[in-house]
Formats: structure tokens, C-alpha cells, sequence
């Protein structure tokens, strides 16, 4: 665990694991401090795993704004340049799928494979659910409202037969105990708005990396009908749909070795 200076940038990162070279990109709002994080995971057993703190969250500098996807995508390509890493294989999930998108037709000679979970290119081959216009709800309603839309058999059906489960998923949205640092929110709030603006939809015919697209069958923040618009536009990417939501890695025990299996592939 140390910083990275990278891209003008002081960046929080981590690294576990041996094998070949893997960076992961998380989705938004992510933490490495909140636990159990990527690193805990099984793709940390099969690889040299190097995960970090996106610009304005976690313990990663939180400049002013505004941010761009370019300057999400320019992070993670000065990570690798100070990494050594010639090339790496890159797993980006929800938001750090857009990152990876993004990295991936920007630096394409960088990659070795590429996994994009529960991602979105936006454009004309959609974009994911727009979290920018909860910015400023209540933290319970927000989550109150996101809870269905992640997964969407949570309806309100499924709360009421199951007070249980929904309290205790509203109680893992609501723990945040990082909310009150300084520039905290203001950093999140940027990130939004970079996501917001997301469109590679044009460029994503010049990934030239081996590409996998992964899905949850109900998803309704990234849906499953834009994972299939995303893999047709890459050329030769794979698609593969998991039982679960916009949380399918933790829902679905055939997703990680999925994603193993094909970085591991000759």
C-alpha cells in the first residue's frame, strides 16, 4: 500500500497477489478503505492485482474539477507508466468500466485483455442509469430508490417479503464513514458529472485487446440490453450474463471464474 505519483496526481494504491500483470478500476464512489474490497477477492490469488483510488475519492488527491473521462482514463495509463508495466490486463466494473473504455482506445497498445462488469458506453449504445440527478436526496431515500433499481426483482414486492434482507442492504448503502472528509463529496460529485458525459460509443471499434463483457440479468443500472449493444460494437469481444444485478460479481459464483478463465486463456 503506498502512493503513486502519477498523472500530476498523489494516487492511493494497492497490490496483492503474483502473476501476470492486472489493473482494476472500480465503479463510483469507491474506497479501497471500505472492506471487503478488490484485493480480497479471488482475482488476487491468480494475479499481480493493483487496485487505487480514482481521482477525488479515497485517499487519492481531489484537485479542483472539472474532471473529464480523459483525465479518469490518463490516471490509469500514468499508473501503468509508473508500474512499469508495458501492458497489463484491465477489469473495469460499472464507472471503472467507463475508465477502462476509455483507457482502452486511448492507450490501445497497453492492454492485454480487457473485462468490462456491468458497464455502459453511453451515446447511441446507452448509457447507465443517471446518478447524477439523485446528487443532493436524502441518503436514505436515495438508497431507498437505488435498492430496486440495482437489482430489479428487489421490487416492492420482494422488500415486503423480505424486511430482513432489505434492511440490512439498506444498512451497507447507508454505512459511509468517510462521507465527512473534506472535499469528499465535492470529489464525488465530480466523478458523477464526468459519468455523466461518458460517450465512447464512436471509438470503441479501435479496441484492438481481447474483450470480455459482463452483465447481470437484472441489472437496471447498466442494462442487459446495452451489454449486448457494447460486445457487438468491439470487435471479437465475448459476452457473458450472470444471475444477479448491478451487483452480479458478489451474486453469482460462475462470474470470477469466468473472468479468470478468460485472462488465463492462451
Amino acid at each position: 500500500m503506498s502512493y503513486i505519483t502519477a498523472n500530476g496526481l498523489q494516487i492511493w494504491v494497492e497490490r496483492k497477489g503474483e502473476g501476470e500483470p492486472l489493473l482494476f478500476i472500480s465503479g463510483s464512489g469507491s474506497d479501497l478503505r471500505n472492506k471487503p474490497g478488490p484485493l480480497d477477492g479471488p482475482l488476487a490469488r491468480q494475479f499481480d492485482m493493483v487496485a487505487y483510488d480514482q481521482r477525488g475519492l479515497g485517499q487519492t488527491d481531489k484537485p479542483d474539477g472539472p474532471y473529464s473521462m480523459a483525465d479518469y482514463a490518463d490516471d490509469a495509463g500514468g499508473l501503468l507508466d509508473e508500474l512499469d508495466w508495458a501492458t497489463a490486463n484491465v477489469v473495469g466494473v460499472s464507472f471503472g468500466g467507463m475508465v477502462a473504455q476509455e483507457l482502452a482506445v486511448r492507450y490501445p497498445d497497453r492492454i492485454r485483455k480487457l473485462v468490462l462488469c456491468c458497464t455502459s458506453p453511453g451515446g447511441e449504445g446507452g448509457a447507465s442509469y443517471p446518478l447524477h440527478t439523485l446528487s443532493g436526496m436524502d441518503p436514505e431515500a436515495e438508497a431507498r430508490q437505488m435498492i430496486p433499481i440495482s437489482d430489479t426483482r428487489h421490487d416492492a414486492a420482494w422488500q415486503a417479503a423480505n424486511p430482513d434482507a432489505f434492511a440490512a442492504m439498506l444498512a451497507f448503502r447507508l454505512n459511509s464513514p468517510w462521507a465527512d472528509e473534506p472535499r469528499r463529496a465535492m470529489g464525488a460529485e465530480l466523478q458523477l458529472l464526468a459519468r455523466r458525459d461518458h460517450d465512447v460509443w464512436d471509438r470503441l471499434p479501435s479496441i484492438t485487446a481481447p474483450t470480455l463483457i459482463c452483465g447481470g440479468r437484472y441489472d437496471g443500472i447498466a442494462l442487459p440490453e446495452t451489454q449486448t449493444r457494447l460486445a457487438g460494437r468491439i470487435p471479437d469481444a465475448q459476452l457473458r450474463m450472470f444471475d444477479g444485478g448491478h451487483m452480479f460479481l458478489i451474486q453469482d459464483r460462475a462470474a470470477f471464474p469466468a473472468i479468470t478463465d478468460f485472462l488465463q486463456a492462451p
